[in-house]
């Protein structure tokens, strides 16, 4: 049976009607209509679908909605635009480590609550973040320079 959850997204309180244990994915692309997140594999396995809920990075294809419930939801949306990029996507675009682009906003979701936690995070601990987060276009080595690119920029 349907219920009204009420959870805050990019800062602001959202109520949505859906079944608690609809994946966190379908609401935020769906009923709210935030695109960033993709739907990879629905397991929980490559990333694409990746989020921040309450400072913590999460799949959100298999996130119930009961669990984000209450909680504050960061998706890719919040990060920035194209005319005002985050520091993070500008490295992103000033070391081209994005190909296809289907990745890559579960890959800087990732690196953001990394260097939340970690703002100077060496590469074997970028490597360990981003180690659940699939990338088939090879960017792996460019993906890692632009989060360190990041860091020294945040750092300043």
């Amino acid at each position: 049976m349907s219920e009204a959850i009420t959870l805050t997204v990019n800062g602001v309180s959202r109520t949505v009607h859906a079944e608690p244990d609809t994946p966190l994915l379908t609401v935020l692309r769906n009923d709210l209509k935030l695109k960033g997140a993709k739907f990879g594999c629905g397991l929980g396995q490559c990333g694409s679908c990746m989020v921040i809920i309450d400072g913590h990075n999460v799949m959100s294809c298999d996130t119930p909605l009961w669990a984000a419930a209450g909680k504050s939801v960061t998706t890719i949306e919040a990060q920035g635009s194209v005319d005002a990029p985050s520091v993070l996507q500008r490295a992103f675009i000033t070391e081209q480590a994005a190909q296809c682009g289907y990745c890559i906003s579960g890959i800087i979701m990732t690196a953001t609550a990394l260097l939340a936690r970690n703002p100077d995070p060496s590469e074997w601990e970028i490597k360990q973040a981003l180690a659940r987060n699939l990338c088939r276009c090879g960017t792996h080595t460019r993906i890692i320079k632009a989060v360190q690119r990041a860091a020294r920029e945040m750092r300043r």
